[in-house]
């Protein structure tokens, strides 16, 4: 493994070693450094270890061990953060405390600080999509957009699931009493100097409400990014009403000009009759073209005029029933109540309420 040491004062060590060499140093066994991309804190032999992931680290009362680092984000931090917060220089509220409780906070901090960042960086992205895609004026859907709306989506299904792995990693610690009393390492190894904090409140205790902060900031996150996820559901909703409503304006355009052109079809069969070789007493008055010509017109305008009518008496909505705005209902007889409701602007509720035995 190739690993970085810290101790209480920040100092920091780089060496290379061996898995056998390493865990019978730490006296753990050889599953416990089996580290997977999973995320999860236990306990063994005095010895904590977390799993987010990629970040793999032991926690010791004397120092942390931080294995496998290299990786670009997480090698920025170790070198310009993790060692003073350790040091207690940073902003961890847990620097009068033993160094097991700095070191699982500065971890915390830096995964929660993580999935915020992402959230951040997906959430301005998502919202400037969606605007460009609800705009009502728009006659069709641009794929580029919903092409980047679906890698968004995307993302923000994966930062969904790992937000409720993190929640979940740490909510079943905080249903185990015994867990968070063996996370306390320092109260095990010295439990007259480490029994109780400068506050009075146990070791456990405070373990418990530093676990309980970052769950709160998990579900916090958590509600945020479904919030966005709804955004995109009801946007997605909007989208297909809009399509929906341009598809029917051209569905109603395509039936008027079907029936115009039934009703120019139906009056030129006057000049088919005409226009057939047959020889009549009607074709030889000059008038009788004007005279045809003006009636096929005529009557298939007024045919036209009779379907668009009947096409829009069946397509309007019905109207809304009509609702009275002032409800009134009084029976003067004994033992019954009596309501008389007042929609005025200055009062609120019944108006006079009476009540009889």
């Amino acid at each position: 493994f190739l690993q970085m040491k810290f101790d209480k004062e920040g100092n920091t060590t780089y060496f290379e070693k061996k898995k056998t060499e390493l865990y019978q140093e730490l006296g753990l066994q050889a599953r416990d450094l089996r580290f997977q991309h999973v995320m999860s804190i236990a306990t063994r032999n005095n010895r904590i270890i977390m799993r987010m992931e990629f970040l793999k680290a032991v926690i010791t009362p004397e120092f942390l061990l931080i294995l496998d680092y290299r990786n670009l984000s997480l090698e920025h931090w170790l070198l310009n953060e993790l060692a003073s917060q350790l040091a207690g220089e940073g902003q961890l509220v847990t620097y009068s405390l033993p160094f097991e409780f700095r070191a699982i906070e500065a971890i915390l901090q830096y995964w929660i600080s993580k999935l915020q960042g992402r959230l951040n960086t997906l959430q301005p992205q998502i919202l400037e999509t969606l605007e460009a895609l609800v705009d009502p004026k728009l006659l069709s859907v641009d794929r580029s957009k919903l092409h980047i709306l679906l890698q968004n989506g995307k993302s923000l299904s994966e930062l969904e699931t790992d937000v409720k792995v993190f929640k979940e990693t740490i909510l079943e610690i905080l249903d185990e009493e015994e867990v968070i009393e063996e996370l306390c390492l320092s109260k095990w190894t010295d439990p007259q100097i480490f029994e109780e904090s400068t506050s009075g409140i146990d070791h456990a205790e405070e373990m418990e409400l530093l676990l309980e902060n970052y769950y709160r900031q998990a579900e916090d996150l958590l509600n945020e990014a479904r919030e966005l996820r709804v955004l995109i559901d009801d946007s997605e909703s909007i989208i297909f009403i809009n399509l929906d409503s341009h598809r029917n304006v051209m569905m109603r355009l395509n039936l008027q000009l079907t029936m115009g052109t039934f009703s120019v079809s139906l009056f030129g069969l006057i000049g088919v009759a005409f226009g057939m070789n047959l020889e009549s007493s009607l074709e030889e008055d000059p008038r009788i073209f004007w005279l045809v010509t003006g009636i096929m017109f005529l009557g298939s305008g007024l045919i036209w005029r009779r379907l668009l009518s009947f096409l829009g008496r069946h397509l309007e909505p019905p109207l809304p029933p009509h609702v009275p705005a002032v409800l009134k209902k009084s029976q003067p007889a004994a033992g019954r109540v009596e309501i008389k409701t007042s929609l005025k602007g200055e009062t609120f509720g019944l108006g006079r309420g009476t009540l009889t035995n």
